[in-house]
């Protein structure tokens, strides 16, 4: 998925305009148009600004990298989880494969 797509999906998941964009982020109007329409690249600067007023890491916005699948607020998670003493950090990881587990053998039965 290309830059532009990725912007015009989360602008449009928060149900923001361009212009919502442009003042959140203080990247023009006008340029989000040329990224969402693929006519414009934007500079690490402008991509950084947008992903901020976003909610999401630069390498989620351009879809790369190891991190490129969370948003900040997952990320900001998963770094805090490690900060845990070992047997809570065991104990919420135990709970999240619980819930993984049971979602994934509810979607096994609903195919």
């Amino acid at each position: 998925m290309n830059t532009g797509k990725i912007i015009a999906d989360l602008r449009e998941k928060k149900e923001w305009s361009q212009t919502d964009l442009a003042d959140q982020s203080t990247v023009s109007r006008v340029m989000i148009g040329k990224y969402e329409r693929g006519e414009a690249v934007p500079s690490i600067e402008a991509a950084k600004k947008i992903a901020d007023a976003l909610g999401v890491s630069l390498d989620y916005l351009v879809g790369e990298g190891v991190n490129s699948k969370f948003d900040k607020r997952t990320l900001k998670r998963l770094q805090d989880l490690e900060l845990l003493e070992e047997d809570k950090k065991k104990t919420l990881l135990d709970l999240i494969d619980t819930y993984i587990r049971d979602s994934k053998a509810r979607q096994a039965y609903t195919v």
